[in-house]
């Protein structure tokens, strides 16, 4: 049988209606920005396959340290034991993580992440001898696929139909107008029964890139301080070098409580997520009884060959070339947003750091718009992998981009927006 046989046979694929969606693509190989399909055709990975890959697809260096450790140690149980990976990891992590960032839990995806830090918030109340139940979260989030992740997301035709599992989370207005979020923000905390306020520090990621200001962010979590409300940095997608800095809360003058860390975490390699916090945190869970202790784990908790792509990553990221080429695609996508900010079928354009995106003019928006894969569609014939949110169409590349590839990609944009009525 062929992949596509095989496919069809057995696979049930994510965010997809099996019944009306395209044959799945067959990739056989990656390299660079590049993904080929068993025909030999190319294409732009213009998405890093959904914010990961960082380096581009099959990094040597990477692939290097990974079949090394793979000879040395490839898992052990993380209860009553460590390893050198693990510990090695979070040292390198500490030097670009906010100063009050000391403690590491390791998990193993972002809503993974995110449901730590959500119950181990609810815990400290509890273990500092009191009871706080409410959680702000801002109008359009998305935090994850799990029961707690999808409570603080924005409610949508993903989370629909298990509404009534759900707990509930009060949802503050997108801080597009700051005196009004602000406003509403101290209105919650007024209420009181605060026990944290989560979101996606500077770039709402699958609710269209939406795009506000470390000015406006800073005031809200000082705002959270003044009564005492922990703050948590969903960095999932904004990590890693996507808004310009190493970590969105680099930008910030004021420290959050937790992070939340996955996707680009391995630079695209193996699925692994760990979630940071203060020592403030960390010591509430301290005491002579287990029933202080965060009662959570993973079978793969802080596995040696995830941690130790993740440090491979992180040095690689590290390195001045590959700062200076996020300087360049920032750059270079500001010069594009230049030449069609007046074009009659584009709205909104907007930047953070390498993450470009842009509204396409149309009666038709949401994510189960037609335009969506109309425009899908044409992408892919291009051999470019863009993949729009609804009538969003945003670019997130690898690091690795070369000058052609992006102007490739920019290129398909412009004649998508032909195709647009």
């Amino acid at each position: 049988m062929s992949i596509s046989e095989n496919d069809k046979k057995y696979v049930w694929h994510p965010f997809t209606q099996m019944k009306t969606a395209p044959t799945p693509i067959p990739i056989v190989k990656g390299k660079g920005t590049l993904l080929i399909d068993e025909n030999g055709k190319e294409y732009i990975d213009a998405i890093s396959s959904w914010w990961v890959n960082i380096h581009g697809h099959a990094h040597p260096y990477i692939a290097e340290k990974i079949s090394k450790q793979l000879l040395e140690l490839e898992h052990v149980l993380f209860a009553g034991f460590t390893h050198k990976p693990a510990t090695d990891l979070c040292e390198k992590l500490s030097r670009h993580l906010p100063a009050n960032q000391h403690k590491f839990f390791f998990s193993g995806d972002g809503s993974s992440a995110v449901e730590i830090a959500l119950k181990m918030s609810i815990q400290y109340w509890k273990n500092k001898g009191g009871k706080r139940q409410r959680i702000l979260a801002l109008e359009g989030g998305y935090h994850g696929e799990t029961f707690g992740a999808m409570s603080a997301g924005a409610k949508s035709i993903f989370s629909q139909p298990f509404e009534d599992y759900l707990f509930s989370v009060n949802h503050l207005p997108f801080p597009s107008d700051e005196e009004k979020t602000l406003s509403a923000l101290k209105q919650e905390l007024e209420n009181g029964d605060v026990a944290c306020f989560i979101f996606e520090p500077l770039v709402q990621g699958a609710s269209g890139m939406r795009m506000y200001s470390e000015t406006t962010l800073d005031k809200m979590i000082r705002l959270c301080k003044d009564y005492n409300v922990l703050c948590i940095a969903d960095e999932v997608m904004t990590g890693f070098g996507r808004t310009g800095t190493i970590f969105a809360c680099n930008q910030l003058k004021e420290d959050v409580d937790f992070m939340c860390l996955s996707k680009s975490l391995t630079g695209g390699t193996l699925p692994l997520s760990i979630t940071t916090c203060s020592d403030e945190i960390y010591s509430s869970f301290l005491g002579d009884t287990l029933s202080k202790a965060f009662l959570h784990g993973h079978s793969f908790t802080a596995n040696p060959i995830g941690c130790t792509a993740a440090i491979a990553s992180l040095e690689l990221l590290e390195k001045e070339e590959c700062q200076k080429s996020i300087a360049h695609i920032s750059e270079q996508h500001k010069a594009f947003a230049s030449t069609i900010q007046h074009h009659p079928m584009i709205r909104n354009i907007r930047q953070t750091g390498t993450i470009l995106a842009m509204d396409i003019h149309t009666s038709e928006t949401g994510y189960s718009s037609n335009v969506k894969d109309m425009l899908y569609s044409h992408f892919i014939e291009n051999g470019v992998i863009l993949r729009p949110l609804g009538n969003v169409i945003y670019i997130i590349p690898p690091y690795c981009i070369k000058d052609s590839e992006l102007k490739k990609v920019y290129k398909s944009i412009l004649s998508a927006l032909e195709k647009v009525e």
